[in-house]
């Protein structure tokens, strides 16, 4: 059954379960913004539904982002839930092989596999969410990057290729969303200490490094940012830089 939200903002994100995800769900949650949350693992995704549903409205979907059916079912039942979709969070991302393998080493299927979770995820959740955005004029797309994405870093090339793809996608999106009332964003949130930065660097000390909940709060002020298109440096702006 339909709730009555209609002056209320809800937000779908992707990766929802822990770190920057989680960090940028209880943000929202806090600012009273209905949740639409997913991520592949099933029990942490329902601890943080659990936690998240004492502050919102919460409706939350275990499975794969590069599954076509599984964007789809997600998107259908946010809209049957909630009836307005008006900020998508493309957080959900895959390193690849743990540790990391220079790209003269790493497997064409792997690479497509990031390709699939980094790129072509996104673009699938962002067609399905667009058409009602454009008919309401108004909407938010946040694709989360990373400096591997512009910088030249050994073993990160299978990554940082997609996320490159990612940004100049975004890039053009946002030229032909222009006077759309649509804003599209990629935020680098910056190195974090996180288990997904832990995988991609398997036995270093990341202690010195901020966790997600340093710049979660970036995600929420982009709700009022009134940019068609920025590429945000999370760290730098939390940092006053």
């Amino acid at each position: 059954m339909a709730m009555d939200t209609s002056t209320t903002t809800v937000a779908l994100i992707t990766g929802a379960s822990q770190g920057l995800g989680l960090s940028i769900a209880r943000e929202y949650a806090a600012r009273g913004i209905s949740l639409i949350l997913t991520a592949r693992r099933e029990a942490p995704l329902e601890r943080a539904a659990h936690e998240l549903s004492r502050s919102t409205s919460v409706l939350a979907a275990a499975g794969d982002v590069a599954d076509p059916a599984h964007a789809s079912a997600l998107v259908r039942r946010g809209l049957e839930t909630f009836g307005h979709i008006d900020v998508l969070v493309n957080n959900a991302s895959e390193l690849g092989p743990s540790p990391l393998h220079e790209l003269e080493h790493l497997a064409v299927d792997e690479f497509s596999h990031i390709l699939d979770v980094n790129v072509v995820a996104p673009l699938r959740l962002i067609q399905l969410v667009l058409p009602r955005m454009r008919r309401r004029h108004s909407g938010l797309i946040v694709n989360v990057t990373s400096d591997a994405g512009v910088q030249a870093y050994p073993t990160w090339g299978g990554y940082g290729a997609s996320k490159a793809a990612l940004e100049h996608l975004s890039r053009v999106l946002a030229a032909e969303l222009e006077g759309s009332g649509v804003r599209v964003y990629v935020v680098d949130p910056g190195d974090m200490n996180t288990a997904m930065h832990q995988a991609a660097e398997p036995g270093v000390d990341l202690a010195h490094l901020p966790g997600p909940d340093s710049v979660a709060p970036r995600f929420a002020q982009l709700l009022e940012d009134t940019r068609p298109f920025a590429r945000i440096e999370a760290q730098r702006v939390e940092a006053g830089v």
